[in-house]
């Protein structure tokens, strides 16, 4: 399971919306508690394919490197990655599956149709190496903050 915040979710979605008509990404922070993937932090990440930035995407590895040093500032781990399907589903493709490499980390998918962010999905990167990996469809639950009552 994938747990986030409202504002994360609309956030990342958001992001899709802004990059249209080409492939948002970004980086998602937090930790990894009882078989769930729970997000703390959305960080966008600029998509630094040239070629064919409608349909794909790349994390520039300076990049990546400087959202991990971010993430262990702040004492959380990198739990996923999102990116968006302007005009096709949000479903993972062969490119997406073979370009996954992060074990256990949560992959979401927002497919952005005609601009306007309608689904998202996560799939979960399963197995032990590069050889057994699967994407397993994973569930996402948004998590609604509740105001903390102050001491009177």
């Amino acid at each position: 399971m994938l747990q986030l915040t409202h504002t994360d979710y609309e956030t990342l979605r958001a992001h899709g919306e802004e990059t249209y008509p080409h492939e948002c990404c970004g980086v998602l922070l937090g930790r990894s508690e009882d078989g769930a993937n729970i997000v703390h932090q959305v960080v966008r990440a600029g998509n630094t394919r040239t070629d064919s930035a409608h349909n794909r995407y790349q994390i520039a590895p300076a990049e990546l490197i400087r959202i991990q040093r971010q993430a262990r500032g702040l004492a959380l781990d990198i739990v996923g990655f999102y990116h968006s399907h302007p005009d096709h589903p949000a479903q993972w493709s062969q490119t997406d599956f073979a370009e996954a490499h992060w074990l256990g980390c949560s992959y979401i998918i927002t497919r952005v149709a005609q601009g306007k962010a309608d689904v998202t999905n996560s799939f979960r990167l399963s197995g032990t190496s590069e050889e057994d990996k699967s994407f397993q469809d994973e569930p996402i639950e948004i998590m609604i903050k509740q105001a903390v009552a102050s001491p009177a």
